[in-house]
């Protein structure tokens, strides 16, 4: 498993904000689960981390970080 954050620098949509939105895992066999923080909080499993990052990305926007 690999653990990561999703570091959002710009707050496209003007709901999740800035800074740390969310934490997430990646799997082994590619399957991505995102933990979104905050008052809206969610948790959301994707195929795979790229699809993920192509919804929330925000092309550039929001960052993702391994930890």
């Amino acid at each position: 498993m690999r653990l990561f954050e999703l570091n959002r620098h710009y707050d496209v949509s003007g709901v999740s904000g800035t800074g740390v939105v969310a934490e997430g895992v990646q799997f082994a066999d590619g399957t991505t689960v995102i933990r979104w923080i905050g008052e809206l909080a969610s948790t959301v499993v994707w195929d795979n981390i790229e699809t993920a990052i192509k919804v929330h990305g925000h092309d550039g926007a929001t960052e993702l970080v391994w930890i």
